[in-house]
């Protein structure tokens, strides 16, 4: 049986002998990526999948052995192509700018994609493609490599966690803020010198619901702190 790795990496799937299979591996993985895009992450069994198809899910097996590489294949295949970031003009920095608005705004769709990306599984195509995309930008700034992957990994941190934020139903976000600041107030309405700058900025309205998005203030943050960095390394 194929693993992972073989499964991600195959150029073609290869022709087989005898009657040809009534399914490929593309079009299970695209079936459970519908499920997740649907119903969420949770949703995807190989019973779900199979279900699609009319299959049993002994027949599943035939093109994936296990959950676990179903899911490292939907990754991939969901995560999609990188963008062509050749075409911005500006240099590194408009062009990281592109690629972290292109990644949240996939993250943003397909939100179960969180919850699935991060780890040190096996890596496809795709994945690699978006890294290299982002390092070819760094590339420009002339700094360290490990420099350059330790500040792509906050540039992506950034990204991840505002979609993070944006991923959640309008309802619910509003819903625990509106419990989170109702229980902190009143802690700290009793206890109001402990904590002069929270009550500060709650009276102020720190935590009123604003840009749902909040990508933009992070990434200039995040972008001007690499300038300074690039420009004293130099």
């Amino acid at each position: 049986m194929a693993t992972a790795f073989e499964l991600l990496w195959r150029d073609d799937e290869p022709a087989r002998r005898g009657r040809r299979p009534s399914l490929s591996v593309r079009e299970v993985v695209a079936a459970a990526v519908g499920i997740a895009d649907v119903s969420g992450l949770e949703a995807v069994s190989l019973q779900r999948v199979a279900a699609e198809f009319g299959f049993t899910t002994t027949s599943l097996y035939r093109y994936v052995p296990d959950k676990a590489t179903l899911l490292t294949l939907m990754l991939d295949e969901a995560i999609g192509a990188p963008p062509d970031l050749s075409g911005v003009e500006g240099g590194w920095r408009p062009r990281l700018e592109a690629w972290a608005r292109e990644l949240h705004r996939l993250f943003v769709r397909r939100p179960w994609l969180l919850a699935s990306t991060g780890d040190q599984g096996v890596m496809g195509p795709n994945q690699l493609g978006w890294m290299d995309s982002a390092l070819r930008a760094f590339a420009e700034t002339g700094l360290e490599h490990r420099d350059v992957h330790q500040l792509f990994l906050l540039l992506l941190g950034h990204v991840r966690g505002v979609a993070g934020q944006a991923a959640m139903p309008d309802g619910m976000s509003e819903q625990w803020r509106a419990e989170w600041l109702g229980s902190v107030s009143a802690i700290v309405d009793r206890r109001r010198d402990d904590y002069p700058a929270l009550i500060e900025s709650i009276d102020g309205g720190g935590f009123e619901p604003g840009d749902r998005v909040g990508l933009e203030l992070g990434l200039r943050c995040v972008l001007d702190g690499i300038e300074a960095f690039v420009e004293r390394a130099r």
